[in-house]
This record gives structure tokens, sequence and C-alpha cells, in this order.
């Protein structure tokens, strides 16, 4: 490869991976809680900063806690066709070219007794653009994290009950950035369940390295990331932010996931302050797959209903 070819490739590539924070195709809301017999609500509040936020609430007969499900990033509050194009061809480099169905995540916790409010992250599913399509890691996202607990509240039947978070990817990043920003908002919030949060530069790190580039492009990456979103890459890692959350907390990932590095996850976990012992952090062994990750849940409830039995009601 000559130099000037070789210099546009980079080019190309730099603005590839930095263009991903301010454009991607919406996963559509293709399932339904009413797949799995559940009556529902599709419901319409506004996120902190009165973004429109679209969902489904789904009651419980006599619960006495809400489970509030906060979804990966590129996915909607029903999951991801990454089986179908244009998700394929993005994900397949790393095994990941399979549907995620999230719904039987909320007919779980159905079942379990607990109501349940499923959302769709601004610029996301169903849900309204703000912030010109930027994707912040959670920052701007962390509004909409505010806005269904306030929607929660809001509600004659959820008055009094405990919340649980159960927030994946972009939406532990997201809940986290928000107990950083407004602790009194989560007062009643008795758990956060976070699967498989993650630093954005880690990501465009295991890019390169699957594209043989070197990692020095990292800064004209980071300088472009910053030039279009207004966000540093250091900005979005959810570490510093994990340090304010006081809620016991959950954290899974999958081991091996080629997206990431066990490194960061572990930083995030060991961030958490002491919440009584009851921090824990699993992993998931035999697969390198970062979806197996997000069904985890619905492959294997019993230990994560457990958790959360602990800490409501």
């Amino acid at each position: 490869m000559n130099e000037s070819v070789h210099a546009a490739t980079i080019s190309v590539a730099v603005e590839r991976l930095a263009g991903a924070f301010v454009s991607h195709r919406r996963s559509p809301v293709l399932r339904s809680p009413a797949d799995h017999g559940l009556t529902f609500e599709s419901v319409i509040f506004p996120s902190q900063d009165g973004i429109e936020l679209k969902g489904w609430f789904v009651p419980a007969d006599n619960a006495r806690a809400v489970v509030v499900v906060n979804h990966p990033r590129y996915f909607s509050r029903s999951g991801l066709p990454a089986h179908q194009e244009p998700w394929r061809s993005s994900f397949a480099v790393t095994g990941n070219d399979f549907e995620v169905d999230l719904v039987p995540d909320i007919a779980i916790l159905h079942r379990a007794g607990y109501h349940v409010l499923a959302y769709d992250l601004r610029n996301f599913g169903s849900s309204a653009t703000a912030d010109d399509a930027v994707t912040s890691g959670g920052i701007l996202e962390s509004r909409d994290v505010i806005g269904s607990l306030r929607y929660i509240r809001s509600r004659p039947d959820c008055r009094g009950a405990d919340i649980v978070l159960f927030s994946r990817c972009l939406g532990a990043n997201a809940s986290l950035f928000a107990i950083q920003r407004a602790p009194a908002e989560f007062a009643d919030v008795r758990g956060l369940v976070a699967c498989q949060p993650l630093s954005p530069h880690m990501v465009l790190e295991r890019a390169l390295e699957r594209e043989d580039l070197p990692l020095d492009l990292m800064h004209a990456i980071d300088e472009r990331t910053h030039a279009r979103t207004g966000f540093r890459l250091a900005e979005m890692s959810p570490i510093p932010a994990a340090s304010s959350c006081s809620i016991p907390t959950f954290v899974y990932q999958v081991r091996e996931d080629r997206m990431t590095r066990q490194s960061d996850v572990q930083a995030v976990f060991e961030a958490l302050p002491d919440a009584g012992g009851d921090n824990e952090l699993y992993w998931i062994e035999d697969t390198s797959r970062r979806w197996d990750g997000y069904l985890y849940f619905q492959r294997d409830p019993s230990h994560i209903l457990e958790w959360i039995r602990r800490h409501v009601g």
C-alpha cells in the first residue's frame, strides 16, 4: 500500500469510528409484551430535559416493586435484529450476528411479581431525536433514566413501590452517570443490575486491533469525536461515575467479550463504593460473544432474580 492510499485508509477509519457517535440505524421495535400474553400500556413520558420517550408499562398484580429496563446501544426496548442487514454486517466480525430479543426478560420479571417499565432511550427505537442525534456513552442519556424514575413516581399504581434498575451497556452507563449527577433522584432505588457497562474508548481500541490499525490513532479519533459531539472519550467512561454509586449493584459481563476488555468492567466494579457487601460481579464464561451477555438473564434468570429479591420489599 503506497503512502497516499494508506493515509486515505487511515482518514476513512478515523471518520467512521468517530462517526458512530452521531449516526446509527435505529433498531425497530419488532416485539411486544403481547407476544408473551402480557397486558401492557404503551406509554409516553418526558426525559429530565423534556425529550419524548416511548415505552411499555407492564403491570403485575400486587406488585411492591418496579423494574425499569434500560437497553444497550444500537438496540431498542425490544432488542436488535442483528441477524439481518444492516446490523449483521456491522456485528458479524465479533460473532454477534444473531438476534437479541429482550422482551422475554420482561415476561420473566413480570412472572416474578414486578411491574416493568421498558422504554427507548433518546435517539433509539421510537423515542425522539435529541442532541443532534449524538450518542454520548451515557452522559446525555442519563437524563432519560431520571425521566423514567419521575414517570414511575407519577403513577398512582406505583406509589410507594421500591425501584430496581435493570440496565445494559449504554443503559448501565447512563444509570451510573445519572446517579453521579443527581443522587437525590435515586432515594427509592434499591438496586442496580448493570449488564456489561463499558468505556467507549475500549470498544474503539478493540476495533482498531481487529482492523490491524495502530492504536496511536486513538488520539485522532478522540479529536474527531470531540469535534462532532462535544465530548472526549475519557468523559464517556463510566468508571469515575461508578464511584458515586452507593446503591447495591450487580455487574455481569461476558469475560472474553471481543468488543471490550475484562479490565474495563473490573475497573467499573472496583470503583463502586462498598454497599454493605451487596455489590456483586459475575463473569459469563465459555463465549466471546457480547450478545450472549444480553441473553444471559432469560437463559438463567435465577441468580439475578434472587439478588433482586434480597433488595426489595
